[in-house]
């Protein structure tokens, strides 16, 4: 009889406490309801099992009791800045025979500029050898007849290995052969000087300038 009477405490219990987090979870309230609901001939052994209402008990309380949000998820470190690419990968030598190649136009042609302005002009000779316009080979880009002042008979003159703007053009070689950085679009195939203006400058898109140097599509 006792059970019988504890258990009933219970009941009101629990339906109060399904009562009011109905009422002050509107929201919620259809799950509430649904857990609330007994299949039929359940109301007898609900008042004589008190292992059931702490079952019930342990559902109410899940509903009611505020859930903790997890902490957002970390991403990926950013991609690191430029100047952060150049101090890790500057060197005095190069890799192979087209990081060489392109460490000298850099050093040559841009040595002087923003390390912007020097990854730009490696761009420039990355797309022309991908543009089908121009020998598909980095150095037979560069050495191409009238195409880069500094070439010399289809030589390249002699870099000071020892100085930080060869150390930094082979940094910008790396990170252009590599795609990690860089912001010129594809069909960027031409530049100039601003202290020049090259009669074909005028046929051309002229797409930025960055430092001394005008870039064209």
């Amino acid at each position: 009889m006792n059970r019988i009477v504890r258990a009933a405490g219970f009941a009101a219990a629990a339906v109060a406490l399904f009562a009011g987090a109905t009422y002050s979870d509107p929201a919620g309230a259809v799950e509430i309801a649904a857990v609330a609901v007994a299949p039929p001939g359940a109301a007898a052994s609900t008042m004589s099992d008190p292992d059931l209402f702490a079952k019930m008990w342990a559902s109410v309380t899940s509903l009611v009791t505020p859930k903790t949000e997890a902490a957002p998820t970390v991403g990926p470190a950013p991609v690191a800045r430029l100047a952060d690419l150049v101090l890790a990968y500057a060197a005095t030598q190069t890799t192979d025979r087209e990081q060489e190649c392109l460490a000298n136009a850099v050093y040559f042609e841009a040595r002087s500029e923003p390390i912007e302005g020097q990854l730009a002009v490696a761009e420039v000779v990355m797309n022309r050898a991908a543009s089908g316009r121009y020998p598909s080979d980095l150095c037979a880009v560069i050495t191409q007849k009238a195409q880069f002042s500094f070439i010399r008979r289809g030589q390249f003159p002699r870099a000071d290995r020892d100085s930080e703007a060869w150390k930094k053009a082979v940094a910008i070689a790396r990170i252009a052969r590599q795609k990690l950085a860089g912001s010129l679009p594809a069909d960027v195939l031409w530049y100039h000087a601003t202290y020049v203006s090259p009669s074909w400058g005028k046929r051309l898109t002229r797409q930025t300038q960055i430092g001394l140097h005008i870039f064209y599509s």
